[in-house]
């Protein structure tokens, strides 16, 4: 169906738009599952990685960082999954990534510390905290320029600018990479996280290998040598690490690209329709390495946004219904979490759906189609929401309103947060950064 922006007063009229779509979005009565416990969780509300830009060229956790993973943490919720960390410094998407060595160590010491601190201080516990590893490969720039290092050549990428082949890392250059995994791993231990994410999800470098069907060598064509440096890095990471410390992955359940450029699809040529069969096979190989939580998304926030995160404004109109993105999301997460019932499987972008995507994840979590719920742009907008909506005083205009100015103020380079309601520190860098003169 066409797509139309978010304008719906009440339930009733959410439902009619659901019905008429043949959207399956459930709507709990009451947002309670939200708030039981699970684990060491104290609740089932997770805020998602999201890339502020804002760390130090050292790696260290800047100013800006540390203030909104204190807000988050003073906000309530359960699970802090504490943004992109790059493994090694040709795989930092920018230059003020976070970038966890010996020498940034300290800084990450102190900024779990503030915030779990800060989190007991305020609400009587402290929020769980997983940092995520990655490598950007495809969407690499150290210096603040494209450094691409690709799993392989794509035209559907590329398209009028192509790679050259010496973009394309060796099986040499791969085999190397286990060890910074498992060196973040073990040095977020130290600094005091509770657990570290092995990145698989958006195209950056894990999830571009996953759909290296063409690529030669030990790292393309079966799913077994496509999945070998993920289930490497969890490896690596358990060797590293102590039992007790989670090992988890955010992974993209589907590409949303065509046969042979997507993972997730039924494997016959040019076709994108969403397939689980290897989806399936490579979290049974995740959960037999001692995965018990998995994160979950889809698509790819550079080419094609609207699949992972539904918005109201952005740089193109989807031919979709941002409402039968959210129900794509949602039968993925419901999926995985009914073939792999021992999986805490946590839901994603819920955020398009405002004051609705509250009821919609208590009814995931109530009827077991995940275990946690996952906010990402909310996280930006609204930090204080778990306990507001806890305490029965969730304020609607303070809701994400998917305009998509978080995303423009990060491509233009900058240090990013919401623009409309963190307006003293974003909104004189929008009008710097993003606003024709």
């Amino acid at each position: 169906m066409k797509h139309e922006t978010f304008h719906y007063k009440s339930r009733e009229e959410f439902r009619r738009k659901l019905q008429e779509l043949g959207a399956d979005i459930p709507l709990a009565e009451d947002t309670g599952a939200l708030f039981k416990p699970l684990g060491r969780l104290p609740n089932r509300i997770v805020f998602q990685p999201m890339e502020g830009c804002d760390g130090g060229t050292d790696g260290s956790v800047g100013e800006l960082a540390l203030r909104r993973y204190i807000r988050e943490a003073e906000g309530g919720a359960g699970l802090l999954w504490f943004e992109a960390v790059a493994i090694v410094p040709e795989g930092r998407a920018n230059p003020r990534q976070p970038w966890l060595t010996e020498k940034t160590l300290e800084s990450f010491q102190r900024t779990v510390d503030q915030v779990k601190e800060a989190g007991i201080r305020k609400n009587g516990y402290a929020p769980v905290m997983i940092l995520q590893a990655t490598h950007s490969g495809r969407y690499s720039r150290p210096e603040g320029v494209p450094a691409p290092l690709v799993a392989y050549l794509n035209p559907l990428f590329e398209k009028n600018a192509p790679l050259l082949p010496d973009r394309v890392v060796s099986d040499g250059y791969l085999d190397s990479l286990p060890e910074y995994y498992g060196k973040t791993a073990m040095l977020a231990e130290k600094a005091g996280f509770d657990g570290v994410d092995i990145k698989c999800c958006h195209r950056y470098l894990l999830s571009e290998l996953l759909s290296a069907y063409n690529r030669p060598g030990k790292y393309g064509g079966s799913l077994e040598n496509r999945a070998r440096l993920l289930l490497q890095g969890i490896e690596a990471a358990n060797a590293a690490t102590g039992r007790d410390f989670i090992k988890t992955c955010r992974l993209n359940l589907y590409d949303a690209f065509p046969y042979p450029f997507g993972f997730g699809t039924d494997l016959r040529e040019g076709s994108d329709r969403r397939d689980p069969g290897e989806l399936n096979t490579l979290v049974s190989w995740l959960t037999g390495r001692g995965v018990g939580l998995l994160n979950t998304s889809m698509g790819n926030p550079y080419v094609n946004p609207h699949v992972n995160r539904p918005y109201d404004l952005g740089g193109y109109t989807p031919e979709e219904h941002p409402l039968e993105g959210v129900a794509r999301m949602i039968a993925g997460v419901r999926e995985l979490s009914a073939r792999f019932p021992e999986l805490s499987v946590i839901a994603s972008g819920l955020s398009y759906l405002r004051e609705f995507a509250f009821p919609a994840a208590a009814a995931l979590v109530e009827s077991g189609g995940a275990a946690l719920a996952g906010f990402g742009r909310e996280s930006f907008a609204y930090p204080a929401f778990p306990n507001d909506l806890r305490e029965g005083k969730l304020d609607r205009k303070k809701l994400c309103v998917a305009c998509s100015k978080c995303t423009e103020l990060m491509r233009a380079g900058s240090v990013t947060g919401c623009v409309l309601q963190d307006k003293e520190i974003y909104l004189p860098l929008y009008r710097t950064h993003c606003m024709k003169k």
